[in-house]
């Protein structure tokens, strides 16, 4: 399945809504609707420094530590908005088209690695009791991650509960290589470390690869890396991990660095054709700011 160029709104992920601290929400390709984001990184703290990073990292982040009663309060407030109809009054959204007017799901993405934060485990407690309190069955709870610290005791936890609320983890994963991992995402956790990770969430809760790929210097990802990125997913899945389909996307927004620029449409098809063959794997492609 495949989604053509990304709608103005689509391109307006800021994080922020309202006066909040620590929850806001956005039009989603990927979620085919409106996904509420959970800020647990307001701080602008991450374990990757990704080269095609689209958060503003030149202006300071706010000050870190999550408030479970802020967050439980602004969560009410948005989600009533949303579904009495009010959210799309406001001028960011009315723009908004009819299909997309629906709420798809409560997102753990914000300005970092959301299970490096401490609280982690207890805002997922929070997520899950607002979703009941609001009569929201059929809405999902998503973990959007790049699995560095799934192996974590208390983000195992978090992933329970996650899985017993409607739950998916979309996980980045987007090199085969360590060598190619470490231009992309220049971190200190190795690859083994990731996929590892992934595989065992892959056991607890649905899952969705997310794989951003992209030119750097006018050069997008060479055959033999793909190759290796289909490797690690034929990897994962003949170790037992389930995963329900694989996100192949390009840079749509601003990125961090100058050297990085969207792949054309028919470079993601490509891509996504290629995990299809080589996988088997429900695949979907999703377009980038230019072709």
């Amino acid at each position: 399945m495949s989604l053509r160029s990304p709608l103005p709104l689509h391109r307006d992920h800021r994080r922020s809504f309202a006066d909040n601290r620590y929850v806001y929400a956005v039009v989603s390709r990927r979620s085919r609707g409106v996904s509420v984001g959970l800020n647990l990184n307001p701080d602008k703290v991450c374990n990757f420094d990704c080269v095609y990073c689209q958060v503003d990292r030149t202006t300071p982040g706010a000050e870190g530590g999550v408030d479970l009663d802020v967050l439980a309060r602004e969560l009410d407030d948005v989600l009533t908005r949303i579904r009495c109809g009010a959210f799309f009054e406001d001028e960011r959204f009315r723009s908004t088209p009819p299909e997309l007017r629906r709420l798809n799901d409560i997102a753990f993405s914000g300005d970092g690695e959301p299970t490096t934060c401490p609280r982690f485990a207890a805002a997922v407690d929070v997520a899950a009791a607002a979703r009941r309190r609001h009569g929201l069955d059929a809405v999902k709870l998503v973990l959007i991650t790049n699995a560095t610290v799934l192996q974590r005791p208390a983000v195992v936890e978090g992933l329970r509960t996650l899985a017993a609320n409607n739950g998916e983890v979309w996980a980045k994963l987007e090199a085969g290589t360590e060598a190619y991992y470490q231009r992309v995402e220049r971190t200190t956790v190795p690859l083994r470390r990731v996929v590892d990770n992934i595989t065992a969430a892959a056991r607890l809760a649905p899952l969705v690869i997310q794989a951003l790929f992209l030119r750097m210097h006018g050069e997008g990802p060479p055959p033999e890396e793909l190759s290796a990125f289909c490797d690690r997913l034929n990897e994962i899945t003949g170790a037992g991990g389930a995963v329900l389909r694989v996100q192949v996307y390009t840079v749509a927004r601003r990125p961090a660095e100058s050297f990085v620029a969207a792949l054309p449409d028919a470079e993601v098809d490509a891509v996504a054709d290629l995990v299809r063959r080589r996988t088997g794997l429900a695949t979907e492609a999703f377009y980038g700011a230019s072709s």
